[in-house]
């Protein structure tokens, strides 16, 4: 076999091995952007340590996922308010909070982009005291803290 023939096949090798590592990069790639943000422009991101605390001082706690998520399973003392449908509005917000009070959201983790989405909107509304905990219901569980489950729909929309 003459050297060029050798070096082309190994050319060729290195290309299909090269082609071959990118297409593994590419669930990786798709999955890192749908982390939610770690910083949300004028709120305050917090733990699962300062979420107890801010809860346990009497704070607004707002849960964002749909009806059948939070039924399965909430914060306790949370309020439901799904951000993606029409009754997350300014409106609704203000029933639950004031403007110018605490009001912490969250979802389902770092892979859920409710709360940031709902964090935001609130900035927008001119909510002034937002805490983001983005960790969210995975993060609340997997510190083993008690969870609450609603038998029916109440305080569900």
């Amino acid at each position: 076999m003459s050297l060029w023939v050798i070096y082309t096949m190994k050319k060729g090798l290195y290309l299909i091995a090269f082609f071959m590592f990118s297409l593994l990069q590419i669930p990786s790639f798709a999955e890192a952007n749908n982390l939610a943000p770690e910083e949300i422009t004028g709120a305050r991101t917090i733990n699962t340590d300062t979420a107890k605390f801010l809860i346990n001082k009497g704070h607004s706690l707002i849960d964002v996922r749909g009806a059948v998520d939070f039924n399965n399973g909430h914060i306790p003392g949370a309020s439901h308010l799904p951000v993606k449908n029409e009754v997350f509005s300014p409106d609704n917000l203000r029933k639950i909070v004031a403007q110018d009070q605490a009001v912490i959201f969250y979802c389902n983790g770092i892979h859920c982009m409710g709360s940031s989405i709902a964090t935001k909107r609130a900035i927008e509304w001119g909510w002034t005291n937002v805490f983001y905990y983005r960790d969210g219901f995975e993060g609340w569980k997997d510190a083993g803290l008690d969870v609450k489950v609603n038998s029916d729909s109440d305080n569900t929309y």
